[in-house]
C-alpha cells in the first residue's frame, strides 16, 4: 500500500498526537477531517515502532522492524498515512536513535536477549553501548536484595518459557526467573548448579543499589531500563533504521523529528546519515539550547523542536518588573534556606549531587578512560585519578549547556572550543592552583588536543573520552537543572521550563524581532512551539502565571490570603519553597471560566501525583528510592485541604477575575505569535483550546478531539455569538488557531522557507508586538498584532491614543472579518473585540 498524495518537503504547520493502547492509530484516523477543517498540514506521530507492553510515550523501543502493536501495526499506520494525504495532510514522526528498552519480560527485547544469551556471539553483540573492559558480564541490577540474601530466599530459579520470535514463531528456551523478570540461559550452562549458572552467564544479576556505582552500559540519561545503542555503527544506523526508511521510500512518512540528538556519540555524523538515506527529508532535532546559544550550523537539520522559540514566546507576555517584588516574597518565604534564592546556587549544588549519586558510573567511566590515557603516556602519568576525578567534575559541573559538539578526528569550530574554555575557567576557581595543569590535562582531551598517537589502541582510549565526556555533559544538565533545580527553585514557576531559564524572566519586543529575524535567516523551517510532551506546564499555565508578574501586589495579597485560610493545616515540616510551588500551581490549574479544562479546579488525583512527582525531583526531602512518608503526606494532606476549602477557593477565585484580561490576551497572543513567527509551528495535542496540563504523565491524557471539533463548526458555520459563556475563551482559542493555521496554509511561502520575510511592524505602544510576514521584499501578505501585559495596559487605562502603523494596502482581519486600511490605526479600534488581530492583505487573499 502506498500513498496517493505527497506534500511538500517541510510542513507548513504541524499537530503532535500521542499514541499508545487508548488512543490507537485508527483513532487518529478517525481525526483527520477535523484536523484537516483545523488548518495544520502534517500530523507528526509519537514514536510508531513497537516499544515496550504498556508503554504510554513510545520512547522504550524494543523492536525496530515492526510498527507497534498496541496501536495497531503496520496496516493500521499506513492506512493512517494514506488516510491523512488523501486529505492534503502530510506525517512527521518521531524517532528514538539512542536508546532501546531493557523492558520487562526481558525477551520483549529480541536484540537484548540475544546478547544476553550468546554474548560476542550475538549477531546485536555490537548493537549496545557496554563496557566490558573489567567485566564481559552485563550488569543487569534487578534485585530486591544481595544476590546471596536472593539466592537463600530461593527467589532466583531456572524454568522453561515459550519465547517469541520476529517472525511469530514460538520456541522453548531454558530461562532465569525473578518475580517477572525473565532472563536467557547461556547455551551449555543449563545443566549447572544455580550459583555457578549464574557466574556462567554474559550478564550479571544484582542488587538494584549496585547500579549507581557499578552499571556498565550506558543509559538514557539515569534510566536503567533504558539502554543506549551505538547507531554510530554503520550497521546498527542501518538496521535500527530500515523499517522507518522503507515507510519514507514508499511516500509513507515525509519528515522526522529526532529524539535526545545529544545522547549519541556523534550527532553530526547520525543526521549526515539521514539525510544520505533520505535523499534530504525535513528533520528537526530535540535539541535544548541555552538562551545565549545557537544551533550549530555543521548539524544538517532544519532546526530544533522549538524550545528556543518557546523562551522568546513567553518571554512577551511576562513583565519582568514584577519579578522584583516576587523576587522580594520568595527570599520571605525561603528566609530559612538562603540556598533557595538564587537559581544559580541551586543548579550547581544540583549537579554535584546528580554526579555523586545517579550519574557516578558515567563519571567513574570517564575517570578510568582518562587514567588509562595518562598510563599510556609517560609525560601523562603522575596525574591521580583523584586529580582527573575532580577535573572532570568541575568541568561538567560549569558548562553552560548540554554539549559542546567536538568529536574525533574533526577541527572543532571555535565556539564549540570556547564553551569548553569558558568552563575550564569557572572549574579552576574551584581546583587548588596544584591540580590547575589537571584541568589543562582534561581540556586538551575534551578538545582531542593531545596528538595523533600511532597506537591503535590508545588512539582509541582518547578517542572515546571525547565522545563519552560530551555524551555525559547532556545528562547532568538535563538530571540537574530540569529533573531537580527546577523543583526547588520556585520563585517563578512559569520560567522554569525545558530550554528556558529561571534567571531570564521577560524580553523586549525588540528582542523578540532580533530572534524572529534570525531565525527566519538562518532556520526558516525549524520547528516552533509553547507547550510539548516534555513541558513542565503547558503554554496555557504558563501564561496564568505570567500574570503574577502583571499583578505582584494583587499576587501577594493572595498568598497572604492562602496562608491565612492554611495556618492550621501547615504542617512545619514543610519548607516555604514547596508551599510556593503548591501555591503557584494552584493558581495555574484553578478554574477558569469560558474553559471546559478549568471547568473545575485540578482534580485531587492530578493534583496528589504532580505535587509527589514534584517533590520527589527535587530530592531535597523525599526521593523515588526513599520516600519521606510524613513529608509527602504532610504535602498532600494540605493540597487536599486546599481543593475544599471555600476560603481557599475564594483567593484562588478572585485572583482569577483579576487577572482575566491579562490572561485572555496572553493565550491569544502567545498562540498567534507562535502561528505567524518564522518556522514551522507545531500545535500539542488539545491545545488548540485551553489546556491547563502539568508534567507528564498530566499532559498524556486523553484529549477531547470531538468537543474541538463541534466548537469549530459552530464557528465555522455562525460566530463566537453563539458560543455559550462557558465555552468562549475556548471557542476564541480555537477561532485564533484555526484562523492562523488557515492563512498559514493558503500562503505557505510567506510564512516559511526561504523567501519568506519577517519585518518589524512599528507602533506607540511596548504593549503591542506587531510583525509583517510576506515574500521576499513584496508588500506583506499578512500582519500579526497581538496585546502584550495586558493587565498592565489595563492599570494605565487603557490604549488612549497609541496607534500601529500600517504599511499601504487594505486588510482584513481574518480573526474577526473586519476591514482595515493602510497608515495609523488606533489600537481602541483594531482590537476591540479580541487582543489580537491577523490581517491579510486583501491583494493576497
Amino acid at each position: 500500500m502506498t500513498t496517493s498524495k505527497t506534500p511538500s518537503a517541510a510542513p507548513a504547520s504541524t499537530y503532535r498526537l500521542q499514541f499508545n493502547k487508548n488512543f490507537t492509530f485508527a483513532d487518529a484516523t478517525a481525526q483527520l477531517d477535523h484536523l484537516a477543517a483545523l488548518g495544520v498540514s502534517h500530523v507528526f506521530c509519537s514514536p510508531i515502532l513497537q516499544a515496550a507492553p504498556g508503554s504510554t510515550h513510545g520512547y522504550d523501543v524494543v523492536d525496530h522492524t515492526q510498527i507497534s502493536q498496541e496501536c495497531g501495526g503496520e496496516q493500521d499506520f499506513r492506512r493512517l498515512c494514506t488516510k491523512a494525504h488523501d486529505a492534503g495532510l502530510g506525517i512527521v514522526v518521531d524517532v528514538v536513535p539512542n536508546h532501546m528498552a531493557a523492558p520487562t519480560p526481558l525477551w520483549h527485547n529480541s536484540a537484548l536477549w540475544s546478547v544476553l544469551r550468546d554474548g560476542p556471539s550475538s549477531p546485536y553483540a555490537t548493537w549496545f553501548d557496554v563496557d566490558i573492559s573489567t567485566s564481559l558480564s552485563i550488569l543487569m541490577a534487578i534485585l530486591g536484595d544481595r544476590i546471596g540474601t536472593e539466592l537463600t530466599a530461593g527467589t532466583i530459579h531456572i524454568d522453561t518459557r515459550d519465547i517469541p520470535d520476529h517472525d511469530g514463531t514460538i520456541h522453548s528456551e531454558h530461562v532465569v526467573v525473578y518475580h517477572d523478570h525473565v532472563f536467557p540461559v547461556r547455551p551449555g550452562t543449563e545443566s549447572l548448579p544455580l550459583a555457578e549458572l549464574l557466574d556462567q552467564q554474559w550478564y550479571r544479576l544484582a542488587y538494584w543499589k549496585v547500579a549507581a556505582e557499578e552499571l556498565n552500559y550506558r543509559r538514557f540519561f539515569n534510566v536503567d531500563t533504558l539502554a543506549a545503542i551505538r547507531v554510530e555503527d554503520d550497521d546498527v544506523f542501518t538496521a535500527s533504521h530500515a523499517k522507518l526508511l522503507q515507510l519514507y521510500h514508499d511516500g509513507v512518512i515525509d519528515g522526522f523529528r529526532i529524539d535526545h540528538p545529544d545522547g549519541l556519540a556523534n550527532p553530526r555524523k547520525y543526521l549526515t546519515d539521514l539525510q544520505q538515506a533520505t535523499n534530504g527529508a525535513w528533520v528537526v532535532v530535540e535539541k535544548i539550547l541555552e538562551p545565549s546559544e545557537t544551533l550549530s550550523c555543521e548539524l544538517p537539520c532544519a532546526g530544533t523542536t522549538g524550545y528556543d522559540s518557546l523562551l522568546r514566546v513567553d518571554g512577551l507576555f511576562i513583565d519582568p518588573a514584577g519579578m522584583v517584588p516576587l523576587s522580594t516574597r520568595y527570599e520571605h518565604i525561603c528566609a530559612d534556606d538562603e540556598s533557595k534564592v538564587s537559581f544559580p546556587a541551586e543548579l550547581n549544588q544540583a549537579k554535584r549531587e546528580v554526579l555523586d549519586d545517579m550519574l557516578v558510573t558515567e563519571l567513574n567511566r570517564l575517570a578510568n578512560v582518562a587514567m588509562d590515557i595518562c598510563a599510556s603516556d609517560i609525560m601523562l602519568r603522575d596525574h591521580t585519578r583523584r586529580q582527573l576525578t575532580r577535573a572532570i567534575t568541575e568541568l561538567l559541573v560549569a558548562m553552560d549547556r548540554y554539549r559542546a559538539y567536538l568529536e574525533p578526528g574533526r577541527v572543532p569550530g571555535p565556539g564549540e572550543v570556547k564553551a569548553i574554555e569558558t568552563a575550564a575557567g569557572l572549574a579552576r576557581l574551584e581546583l587548588p592552583e596544584e591540580e590547575h595543569d589537571t584541568i589543562e590535562l582534561v581540556v586538551d582531551m575534551v578538545c582531542g588536543r593531545l596528538g595523533p598517537s600511532s597506537d591503535p589502541a590508545v588512539q582509541a582510549r582518547r578517542d572515546e573520552f571525547m565522545v563519552r565526556f560530551a555524551q555525559t555533559c547532556g545528562p547532568v544538565m538535563a538530571k540537574a537543572k530540569e529533573d531537580t533545580a527546577f523543583y526547588r527553585y520556585t520563585r517563578f514557576t512559569a520560567v522554569n521550563e525545558v530550554g528556558c531559564d529561571p534567571e531570564v524572566a521577560g524580553i523586549s519586543v525588540d528582542d523578540f524581532h532580533d530572534f524572529a529575524r534570525t531565525l527566519g535567516e538562518k532556520f526558516p523551517t525549524t520547528m516552533t512551539t509553547l507547550s510539548t510532551h516534555d513541558t513542565k506546564r503547558s503554554t496555557d499555565v504558563r501564561a496564568r502565571l505570567a500574570s503574577l508578574t502583571e499583578f505582584p501586589q494583587h499576587w501577594d495579597q493572595t498568598i497572604t490570603a492562602l496562608e491565612t485560610a492554611t495556618a492550621s493545616q501547615r504542617s512545619e515540616l514543610l519548607d516555604g519553597a514547596t508551599i510556593n510551588l503548591l501555591w503557584q500551581t494552584l493558581a495555574g490549574t484553578w478554574r477558569l471560566p469560558g474553559t471546559a479544562a478549568g471547568a473545575t479546579p485540578i482534580s485531587d488525583d492530578r493534583l496528589i501525583t504532580y505535587l509527589t512527582k514534584a517533590v520527589r525531583e527535587a530530592k531535597s526531602h523525599t526521593t523515588w528510592t526513599d520516600p519521606d512518608v510524613d513529608y509527602e503526606s504532610a504535602l498532600l494532606d494540605l493540597a487536599t485541604f486546599c481543593l475544599n476549602d471555600d476560603s481557599v477557593a475564594n483567593a484562588l477565585d478572585s485572583f482569577t477575575e483579576t487577572t482575566s484580561t491579562a490572561v485572555r490576551a496572553a493565550i491569544l497572543g502567545r498562540a498567534l505569535v507562535q502561528l505567524t513567527m518564522p518556522g514551522v509551528p507545531d500545535t500539542y495535542q488539545g491545545c488548540e483550546l485551553v489546556d491547563l496540563s502539568l508534567v507528564d504523565p498530566d499532559n498524556r491524557r486523553p484529549v477531547d478531539h470531538e468537543r474541538s471539533h463541534r466548537l469549530l463548526q459552530t464557528l465555522e458555520s455562525k460566530d463566537l455569538d453563539a458560543i455559550a459563556d462557558d465555552d468562549r475563551l475556548d471557542a476564541e482559542k480555537l477561532l485564533v488557531v484555526h484562523r492562523a493555521l488557515d492563512v498559514r496554509r493558503r500562503h505557505t511561502d510567506a510564512f516559511r522557507g526561504d523567501h519568506a520575510s519577517y519585518r518589524p511592524v512599528a507602533t506607540t505602544t511596548g504593549h503591542a508586538v506587531a510583525f509583517a510576514r510576506g515574500i521576499d521584499d513584496e508588500p506583506p501578505t499578512a500582519i500579526t498584532v497581538a496585546t502584550r501585559l495586558a493587565g498592565a495596559l489595563e492599570g494605565r487605562g487603557g490604549w488612549a491614543d497609541h496607534q500601529v502603523v500600517l504599511p499601504e494596502g487594505t486588510f482584513t482581519d481574518a480573526i474577526t472579518g473586519k476591514t482595515r486600511h493602510g497608515g495609523a490605526v488606533k489600537f481602541a479600534d483594531l482590537l476591540d473585540d479580541m487582543p489580537v488581530a491577523l490581517l491579510v492583505n486583501e491583494d493576497r487573499r
